[in-house]
């Protein structure tokens, strides 16, 4: 039995741009829903949603028949949940609040077995399709993929030093924490806070490194991209559902 590709590590080091959206329903039903819709990743986030590790499971399970690739964002730095999260077969990993380049090298470290890293060894979980891909443990690394999440003004300080880490595939720009931490809280859209992100891109690209970001402004995900972002999230799951049933029940609210 074959370990199963990550099509999204290949594109964005390749420089092939991937559109995604944000998860955050916790449901697999939901989850098969929207792989089907044709963005080339989802993200299952565990950090700001009601998320845990049988919920993502479900997720992953319902999404892998489609072509779209799984991200998930445990809800913070930290390797135990990195070894959980890859021992249920995610492949690709975002991890929160990334600030220097120590704590992006303790990631990388999460991602990877000894004497490389600190990633507990297991031999029947659904990673090695439950010990039935014998040479899993040594071939896994190149189909993980890490992205590590810079959302405040240290992670900007240390943004060079933290791309270069040797094991970062991509550095994903975190606009609502960011904005918070540079004095604009709730406003992502600030100038402050957009000049710093447009910034942050190009230095990323300057490292040879994979720029992300999510954002619901249609206009300001079309500037990332042309500036060079290549995993740009469009959208969230919960936040289209709401807005369209909105939209909908005030179209017969006419009185």
């Amino acid at each position: 039995m074959q370990l199963p590709v990550n099509h999204f590590k290949r594109a964005i080091t390749s420089g092939q741009h991937q559109l995604g959206l944000w998860v955050s329903s916790c449901s697999p039903y939901l989850a098969e829903v929207v792989a089907g819709s044709g963005f080339d990743w989802l993200l299952f986030d565990t950090e700001h949603a009601p998320n845990d590790l049988p919920t993502v499971l479900g997720q992953l399970q319902a999404a892998a028949s489609y072509p779209g690739s799984s991200v998930v964002r445990p809800s913070w730095k930290d390797s135990v949940q990195q070894k959980r999260y890859l021992d249920i077969g995610a492949q690709t990993l975002l991890i929160p609040y990334v600030e220097s380049a120590e704590e992006a090298a303790q990631a990388v470290a999460g991602m990877r077995y000894p004497p490389n890293g600190v990633r507990g060894a297991g031999g029947t979980m659904r990673a090695s399709s439950f010990g039935r891909m014998s040479n899993y443990a040594q071939a896994c690394e190149d189909e993980l993929c890490l992205l590590v999440q810079v959302e405040s003004k240290a992670g900007l300080d240390n943004l060079e030093a933290i791309a270069s880490v040797d094991g970062v595939d991509g550095v994903f720009i975190g606009p609502a924490d960011l904005s918070a931490s540079l004095g604009h809280l709730g406003n992502a859209g600030h100038p402050e806070v957009q000049s710093a992100i447009e910034d942050a891109i190009r230095r990323v690209l300057a490292c040879g490194k994979a720029p992300g970001i999510l954002t619901f402004d249609e206009t300001q995900a079309k500037r990332y991209i042309e500036l060079g972002t290549l995993f740009t999230a469009v959208g969230m799951d919960i936040a289209v559902l709401a807005r369209a049933t909105e939209q909908l029940a005030a179209r017969f609210r006419t009185t």
